[in-house]
């Protein structure tokens, strides 16, 4: 049976206290670098994000504005007397299906 002198056992706890706190100060140190590289990573993002707001922004000034459409939906007087022309035609059967919808389609394009 091996017994304990007071002489080894304070050896012992006092070759653990530099353990001890070399692992607490390395424990710290990981978690402040952790913690610094997450707050950098953010600044980051939050940069990146800023930026291509800026570039949006500015695309948004240079870009020119979209073109006005008429009051009547879009259309012009001389489109919808043609379409009407094209569906009298079809009415009448001088145009089957397939050319009324080629025709009307190029109609509607060409506005």
């Amino acid at each position: 049976m091996f017994v304990f002198y007071p002489l080894m056992l304070v050896s012992i706890f006092m070759r653990r206290r530099p353990l001890a706190r070399a692992a607490v100060v390395g424990g710290a140190a990981y978690y402040a670098g952790k913690r610094g590289a997450q707050n950098a990573q953010r600044e980051a993002d939050q940069d990146a994000q800023i930026q291509d707001l800026q570039a949006q922004q500015a695309y948004a000034q240079q870009a020119p504005p979209p073109p006005q459409q008429a009051a009547g939906g879009g259309m012009s007087e001389d489109s919808i007397a043609k379409l009407k022309q094209l569906a009298e035609l079809h009415e009448q059967g001088v145009l089957t299906d397939a050319e009324f919808e080629v025709q009307k389609q190029k109609i509607l394009q060409g506005m």
